[in-house]
């Protein structure tokens, strides 16, 4: 897979060194991050012990040649209501921010990866589900 969209979870594991995590992204070609993750893992770092040097190695990762940031627009708009309208009819809530990252992977065609099987629910989208 060339084109991944990291969730918050795959950041978190990659950071830590999780071998599967570290294996697929650094062999990703291009490598999106939604900006709703940054706000979950910047909330994460204020939340914890170290986050000058959090928001350093995030600041690092984010300037890669192969690393963009992926922001809302109009289109990811309506991805979004979509999904949100498939998963209700399905009976199937997910997490708010998960679907923007979803809706935003679906624009740009790209494979989300994660450690958290319920975007496996998302079946417009490609998932690559990754396990400890």
């Amino acid at each position: 897979m060339s084109r991944l969209c990291l969730d918050t979870s795959a950041y978190s594991h990659f950071r830590r060194g999780h071998s599967r995590a570290v294996e697929v992204i650094t062999s990703a070609r291009s490598i999106f991050v939604p900006s709703v993750v940054l706000g979950e893992l910047r909330a994460g770092f204020k939340l914890g012990r170290r986050a000058a040097e959090n928001d350093r190695a995030l600041s690092e990762f984010l300037a890669a040649p192969v690393v963009e940031i992926l922001d809302v627009d109009d289109e990811a708009a309506s991805h979004y209501a979509d999904l949100v309208v498939s998963l209700r009819k399905s009976g199937t809530p997910l997490p708010t921010s998960d679907i923007w990252i979803a809706a935003v992977a679906l624009r740009e065609g790209a494979t989300i990866v994660t450690y958290d099987g319920h975007f496996s629910e998302m079946r417009r989208v490609g998932v690559l589900l990754l396990s400890l």
